[in-house]
């Protein structure tokens, strides 16, 4: 198994992870136990105060969950410590770990990729190459990391309805109005914005840290109780011939590859239906 997520340490008390699963960085089970163990690691190495995570794909954050992998396989992955299934323990366990989690989001993060930079405590996007979404409702399926809770209250029900029910694409500037994401920055500052950030918040003192972020923690996260329900739904929504029927289709059409599909994911899901979806070629593929 090859290492999906590179680990530097640019400066004392400050992490980067830098998310590189080509083609288009789909999330998968090697992800999530890579993600897994990480998050014991931020969990008790006392020495880490700030996480970024980033890509080293300039079009894809983290694109969407593996649709090809065995549903069967996922869903039978061991429980993590939470006591919940490995993909909904990383994002509990991330939100509440003792260090400040920054999602530096470049390209696209839809889907699981959404649901990652939601359970991050920061999300900082390029205002000109940032592209987030729920686009799983449009394919006929429900959202199994329930960014649902999440999105509700970052940004208020009307707002969370329109992306989850609206299965649409936010770019960088669109997301900061919604409060989807704290901060879209012009591209070209992004990287340096990110860094001066965390290096600030390297260089305060951890306990402080921990201490201010578990008061916030206490008064904003949904509960835990709300995630499992969804990623069971999630399962089940899969399973339907008309759901089916769609992923076909958008396989077919360029779906898991560098296509137009995946880079306006959004705009192909709300085809009326499976035999509006464009035909997959080659050409298609940059």
């Amino acid at each position: 198994m090859s290492k999906q997520i590179e680990l530097r340490f640019p400066a004392p008390g400050f992490m980067r992870a830098i998310f590189q699963n080509p083609p288009i960085n789909l999330v998968d089970p090697d992800t999530i136990l890579e993600l897994s163990a990480l998050m014991e690691k931020l969990e008790t190495d006392p020495e880490i105060k700030v996480i970024v995570f980033e890509s080293a794909d300039p079009d894809f954050f983290l694109a969407h969950y593996d649709v090809l992998v065995d549903k069967a396989r996922t869903a039978a992955m061991a429980k993590g410590p939470t006591g919940m299934h490995p993909w909904l323990d990383v994002l509990v366990r991330l939100s509440r770990a003792p260090v400040v989690s920054i999602a530096s989001i470049r390209g696209r993060a839809r889907g699981a990729g959404s649901e990652f930079a939601l359970s991050c405590d920061i999300r900082f996007a390029s205002a000109e190459k940032a592209v987030l979404g729920q686009f799983e409702v449009g394919v006929g399926a429900v959202p199994g990391g329930n960014p649902m809770a999440r999105l509700a209250g970052l940004m208020g029900r009307g707002r969370a309805i329109e992306v989850v029910l609206g299965a649409d694409d936010f770019p960088g500037a669109l997301a900061e109005r919604y409060g989807y994401v704290n901060r879209a920055i012009p591209d070209a500052d992004l990287d340096a914005f990110v860094d001066r950030f965390a290096r600030r918040i390297a260089g305060f003192d951890k306990e402080a840290l921990t201490d201010a972020k578990r008061f916030i923690d206490e008064a904003s996260l949904p509960g835990e109780d709300l995630f499992p329900p969804a990623l069971d739904q999630f399962f089940i929504s899969t399973k339907r011939p008309t759901t089916r029927a769609r992923m076909a289709k958008l396989l077919e059409a360029g779906l898991q590859k560098r296509s137009d599909i995946e880079l306006n994911l959004g705009q192909h899901v709300a085809s009326t239906g499976v035999d509006d979806l464009p035909s997959y070629t080659a050409a298609q593929e940059q």
